[in-house]
């Protein structure tokens, strides 16, 4: 019996952080899609604490920050998802918009370069906004 408590104490305190790391995620996404900035924002913080290499979470506190217009932070948590994966088509495709709309045409077309190099899920906004870039470095 004393065996079984230790195993059953031993497996709650090695999974407690584990569910603690989803939970706040999960409840940041929660809040994210209810509108809830603020809340959702202390959320993914908390789980970076957690789990600093979470793209994820960086790539929902750069949507929060692009709908509280907040570009600059924007911009950083684009840069950390794509330092950590350097190929998240999601997170590339907001940092070439993000230029595009602080007229950084040529920053804006690298990006959507690389992306189109390795695009499977947004090779078509991808070429939508590669003629946005044209249309607009040719004014």
């Amino acid at each position: 019996m004393i065996k079984f408590l230790k195993l059953t104490t031993f497996i709650l305190l090695i999974s407690n952080p584990l569910l603690a790391k989803n939970l706040y995620f999960q409840e940041g996404v929660s809040h994210f899609e209810n509108k809830k900035f603020k809340e959702a924002k202390f959320k993914f913080e908390q789980d970076l604490v957690l789990n600093p290499k979470n793209e994820l979470s960086y790539l929902y506190l750069s949507k929060i920050f692009n709908n509280l217009d907040e570009k600059k932070l924007e911009e950083q948590n684009l840069n950390t998802v794509i330092l950590l994966n350097p190929k998240n088509e999601e997170a590339i495709f907001n940092l070439a918009k993000l230029k595009l709309k602080s007229s950084d045409y040529k920053k804006s077309k690298e990006l959507n370069n690389k992306l189109k190099s390795f695009c499977k899920k947004l090779c078509k906004k991808s070429i939508k906004l590669e003629i946005e870039i044209e249309n607009l470095s040719n004014k």
